[in-house]
């Protein structure tokens, strides 16, 4: 029985999606999966989805305000305590080396800077494999580009890719990303696994929004905006989002949320890989909530380039604002869409089991030197 550790940070709630539905997946194909993660939220929010999840570390964590903006100076800052005080990031290693010791395979989901260490030194790099989207893995070797100087960021830039790259493997996956392809050094790209949609396909598209936004989303008036905007478009809303946990019309969670979104006229949320991947496996039509936050503001440019139904909104602090600019973009939005929820369904399906096979077969490697050959029918990217 393969034997899978599983590390999903808790910055976004995206990648403790990913590991809910990868640890059901693979524990259903017969592999025993641990899932830890770094907050106290992430392992309630795991818990709704019947994932028990301790916590690695309280320490680390990406900062933000309260309208999803990356604060940078802070982030920097937490992060620098975490890895040189004493008792932070060497007490997890040490948790983590004990850890390793009885699993086949440990997925870093995204960036955790003990697994990153972890990863790329001889005693541990055989099991790790790096799971991110492309457009955080740019933001993280750039994180510096700007703010130091130049000679300082590159270098900084060329550590953490040479961290990456030191792995057992890779898996970049991306919300457009077509058939499974490999760049023949062990780096794997695949499209972002979303939640799969009841079977249920009685009921029609209904005239709402299903809105869902990241826990860092706590601004009272922005709610009130996007509540304004949508009911002056004549639309109802499903709104879901733990930062406005006891507003009126909200949920905090939602383990059934994508049952909503694959059967409401379009989606709202933040262009995080995941939301975007929802839209385009149920092709719902999206609203953008842009916020300063590096690698949503790449998503959000190439959802763009490739033509994804979408409308981009920003809050500018103006409430009255945001709602006429949340009620034109809606009206757009919500006027067709294009396809059922069964054909969603499909689809999910289809971009789930490639993730499963892959992990598994990896895990079955005793070591590197088949790394190539673990996704055998994948396209080959030289």
């Amino acid at each position: 029985m393969p034997r899978i550790l599983y590390l999903a940070t808790a910055d976004a709630r995206g990648h403790l999606m990913r590991s809910q539905l990868l640890a059901h997946a693979l524990r259903a194909a017969g592999a025993q999966v641990q899932v830890l993660t770094t907050s106290d939220e992430g392992a309630r929010f795991l818990a709704g989805f019947g994932i028990d999840a301790p916590v690695l570390s309280r320490h680390y964590a990406v900062q933000f305000d309260a309208r999803q903006n990356m604060l940078r100076r802070e982030t920097d800052r937490n992060v620098a305590h975490y890895v040189f005080r004493p008792g932070r990031m060497l007490r997890d290693i040490a948790r983590l080396h004990g850890l390793l010791r009885e699993a086949d395979l440990v997925v870093n989901d995204s960036f955790h800077p003990a697994l990153l260490f972890m990863g790329a030194l001889p005693p541990w790099r055989h099991k790790v494999v790096h799971v991110y989207g492309a457009s955080l893995r740019r933001a993280l070797e750039g994180n510096f580009s700007g703010r130091l100087p130049g000679w300082t960021a590159r270098a900084f830039g060329r550590i953490v890719a040479w961290q990456i790259g030191r792995s057992r493997a890779r898996i970049a996956h991306d919300f457009a990303q077509e058939a499974p392809a490999h760049d023949g050094r062990g780096t794997h790209r695949l499209a972002t696994p979303v939640a799969v949609a009841s079977n249920d396909d009685v009921a029609a598209v209904a005239s709402r929004a299903a809105v869902y936004l990241n826990p860092h989303f706590k601004d009272e008036a922005l709610a009130d905006g996007l509540e304004r905007g949508l009911a002056a478009a004549g639309l109802g809303a499903h709104c879901v989002g733990e930062g406005y946990a006891g507003r009126a019309g909200w949920q905090p969670q939602d383990a059934h949320w994508i049952d909503t979104a694959a059967r409401s006229a379009f989606i709202v949320s933040a262009p995080g890989m995941a939301a975007l991947s929802v839209a385009q496996v149920y092709r719902k039509p999206i609203l953008l909530l842009l916020t300063d936050q590096p690698e949503q503001a790449s998503n959000a440019e190439r959802a763009a380039q490739l033509g994804l139904h979408h409308r981009v909104v920003v809050w500018r602090g103006d409430a009255a604002a945001f709602a006429s600019d949340v009620a034109a973009a809606a009206r757009e939005l919500g006027a067709s869409t294009e396809a059922t929820a069964a054909q969603g369904r499909e689809a999910a399906l289809e971009r789930l089991q490639p993730w499963s096979q892959l992990l598994l077969r990896l895990a079955a490697q005793p070591t590197a030197a088949g790394a190539d050959a673990a996704y055998p029918a994948a396209r080959r990217v030289d």
